[in-house]
């Protein structure tokens, strides 16, 4: 079994420009890149779907932002490993130079760390940036249980200004759906903070049909923010034609399926069961490790005929399915940035896209993406 190795990946020069150029239906922003022999045999190129700058939400609820951000989770949270705090600074803070304006973050990574490290490292350009974090779980803890009362999400606003060093934070996610608070009364909360200018822009996390309508009748969502990936489509049956239809921006986290489609975690992989959830998923097995790796064999056979990593691929794939879509890979490392931003290049002809879609739908993914607590917490 053949890996993709994203460590040997050092392309240089991928900096993003910000000229947008032309405008599609839903007001993003057209490509402004151009694409690597997309276009042999004459063959017509999609109408652009990728660009380097995209739009979030519509009107005043509208940001724009780069056309992927970056996950800041695994800085601190979750992989593993906590990387060297100096390193992961360093990191933040060169990564405008790519072209990036968006970055995650949330009060449970860590808890709190994580929000601490992102507002320390990109505090010399706060202005120039769109930071999103979220509320929603008792002190912080997924493990504690939810707790979305307006009490307790004005206590995380609060502390997040602090641990952020802001005095607004851009797009304020509710992280999953508590059922003993109605969503009415969350959305008013935030639509309160957002008068209040502490808040700019309303989001959700794994969030039903039901529940972003009712939230959006109260207060006009931004983004809704779901697990979408190659490996987890569920999403297109129903969540993405509602953002469609609301107007509602779409920001699929683990769009590489938390490393897995890159090629760089194969069924040997070994997780501290202590800061990481991926022990605990069924499809992190061994057995649906190996069942799933035709996927990645596919990836990887279409982008060595185009120099593109299996990540890239993805990646790519994800921002042509709607022009709204902006994902938010996690990395900590500067090669597998520069990598995963240079996804955007990439613009596939529309013969290429539907071959490759049509290969990818005869792919049975094996083994549930949550389990346990975590997947209770979720679709409600």
């Amino acid at each position: 079994m053949e890996q993709n190795n994203r460590r040997d990946f050092l392309k240089k020069g991928a900096v993003f420009g910000t000229t947008l150029f032309g405008t599609s239906t839903f007001g993003i922003a057209g490509c402004t890149s151009s694409s690597n022999n997309v276009n042999a045999k004459n063959e017509k190129a999609l109408d652009p779907k990728q660009s380097k700058t995209r739009t979030l939400g519509t009107g005043e609820h509208g940001i724009a932002v780069s056309a992927l951000g970056l996950g800041c989770m695994g800085m601190s949270y979750h992989r593993s490993f906590i990387p060297d705090k100096k390193a992961m600074i360093d990191l933040l803070r060169k990564s405008p130079e790519l072209g990036l304006n968006f970055y995650d973050t949330a009060e449970a990574y860590g808890p709190l760390t994580n929000e601490e490290l992102l507002g320390e490292a990109v505090a010399p350009f706060r202005q120039d940036i769109i930071i999103a974090t979220k509320f929603g779980f008792k002190n912080g803890k997924p493990a504690a249980g939810l707790d979305s009362s307006p009490a307790r999400i004005r206590t995380v606003v609060e502390h997040a200004l602090k641990s952020l060093k802001t005095d607004y934070i851009d797009l304020l996610y509710q992280h999953r759906v508590d059922p003993n608070v109605t969503i009415e009364d969350v959305a008013g909360t935030v639509k309160d903070l957002i008068a209040e200018g502490k808040v700019k822009h309303f989001g959700m996390c794994e969030a039903s049909v039901d529940n972003i309508r009712k939230a959006h009748a109260v207060q006009p969502l931004t983004a809704l923010q779901s697990e979408y990936s190659l490996f987890t489509r569920q999403p297109e049956q129903d969540v993405i034609k509602l953002c469609e239809e609301l107007g509602i921006g779409f920001v699929p986290y683990s769009p590489l399926s938390r490393g897995m489609i890159t090629g760089y975690l194969n069924e040997r992989s070994k997780y501290d069961s202590n800061n990481d959830n991926r022990s605990t998923l069924p499809r992190y097995q061994p057995d649906n490790v190996i069942a799933n790796w035709k996927l990645i064999d596919l990836l990887k056979e279409f982008g060595d005929h185009r120099g593109l990593t299996v990540a890239q691929v993805a990646l790519a794939w994800l921002l042509a399915q709607k022009p709204f879509i902006v994902p938010i890979p996690g990395t900590t490392k500067w090669a597998h940035l520069q990598e995963n931003l240079s996804a955007a290049d990439y613009v596939f002809s529309s013969g290429e896209l539907n071959n490759l879609t049509a290969k990818i739908d005869q792919i049975p993914i094996v083994g549930d993406r949550l389990s346990g607590l975590s997947a209770e917490q979720t679709q409600r």
